[in-house]
C-alpha cells in the first residue's frame, strides 16, 4: 500500500528531468498517485517534458499544453483534467518566469513596469488562477502546492524581481489557505534552497549562491531536488491533513542562519 494510492492530480512546471516539478510527481508516483502533466506550448516544449515523464517509467503519460499567463489556456487544461480524471486530490504549481536579463546584481531598480507586471503575473497570481479551478475538481477536498525560495523573505542579489514575485506567491498562499479551508483543500508552499534548474540558471551568481549554502547550512551541503519531491509526498498525503497556510522549508537548514 502506498501512501498516495488511488491519489489523483495535476503537475505544472516539468521542463525536463532537472525539474523540481518532475522530482515532486515521481516521487508522488512512486507512492501510488497518478499525475496530469501540463507543460507549455509547442511541441519542442511538448518533447522535453515526454522525454522527463517517459524515460523516468510513465507509460502514456497524459500531457497537456497550457500557457498559464492565458485564462482560456487554463479553462481549457482544467476541462481537460476533469474529463481525464473527473475529479482531482492534488495540484502542484512550479512554475515561475522573469526576464533574466534583470535578473542580476544591481539593476532590481532598473526593473521596468512591464517586466515587474509579467513576473508576479506567471509567478504569483497563475497560482491563484489555477487554484479557483482547481476547486472545482476538487469535491472532497485536496492539497495545493506551490514552489518558492528564501529569496522571497530576504534580498539575494540577482534574484531581484524574482523575490518580490515568489513573496506575493507566500501571501497567495496564505489567503487561498483561507478561503479553501472551508472546502477541505490545503494550500502550501515548499521554500526550497537553490538547485539546478533550466529557471534556476536565469539568476546572476547562481554559483556563488551554492558555494554559500555549502558553508553555512547546518547540514553543509545544498539540497537535493529528490529531497524536495518527498517533502511533496508528505504535502499531498493524508500525513499533513491538519497542515495549510504553511511554508515548509527543504534547504538543508540554511534558513535558520544568521551569518
Amino acid at each position: 500500500m502506498g501512501l498516495l494510492d488511488g491519489k489523483k492530480g495535476l503537475v505544472f512546471g516539468v521542463a525536463n528531468d532537472r525539474s523540481i516539478a518532475w522530482h515532486i510527481a515521481r516521487n508522488l508516483i512512486a507512492h501510488g498517485a497518478t499525475c496530469g502533466f501540463a507543460h507549455l506550448p509547442g511541441e519542442k516544449m511538448e518533447r522535453r517534458a515526454r522525454k522527463a515523464i517517459e524515460g523516468g517509467g510513465v507509460v502514456d503519460p497524459f500531457l497537456v499544453p497550457c500557457d498559464a499567463s492565458n485564462d482560456e489556456d487554463l479553462d481549457r487544461t482544467f476541462a481537460a483534467v476533469k474529463e481525464r480524471f473527473d475529479a482531482i486530490d492534488f495540484l502542484v504549481h512550479s512554475i515561475a518566469f522573469a526576464d533574466r536579463t534583470y535578473l542580476k546584481h544591481g539593476n532590481f531598480h532598473e526593473t521596468p513596469r512591464e517586466v515587474f507586471g509579467q513576473a508576479l503575473d506567471i509567478s504569483a497570481y497563475t497560482l491563484v488562477a489555477m487554484a479557483n479551478r482547481a476547486a472545482a475538481c476538487m469535491p472532497n477536498g485536496g492539497s495545493i502546492i506551490g514552489m518558492t525560495y528564501y529569496g522571497s523573505e530576504k534580498a539575494i542579489p540577482g534574484y531581484n524581481v524574482m523575490g518580490v514575485a515568489k513573496a506575493a506567491l507566500e501571501a497567495c498562499t496564505r489567503y487561498l489557505a483561507l478561503e479553501l479551508g472551508e472546502k477541505g483543500i490545503r494550500v502550501n508552499t515548499i521554500s526550497a534552497g537553490p538547485i539546478k534548474t533550466l529557471s534556476s540558471m536565469a539568476v546572476d551568481g547562481l554559483d556563488q549562491i551554492f558555494e554559500w549554502v555549502e558553508k553555512k547550512a547546518p547540514l553543509r551541503r545544498n539540497v537535493e531536488a529528490d529531497e524536495v519531491g518527498k517533502s511533496g509526498v508528505y504535502l499531498v498525503s493524508d500525513l499533513s491533513s491538519g497542515v495549510t497556510g504553511e511554508n515548509i522549508y527543504v534547504d538543508c537548514g540554511y534558513n535558520v542562519v544568521g551569518l
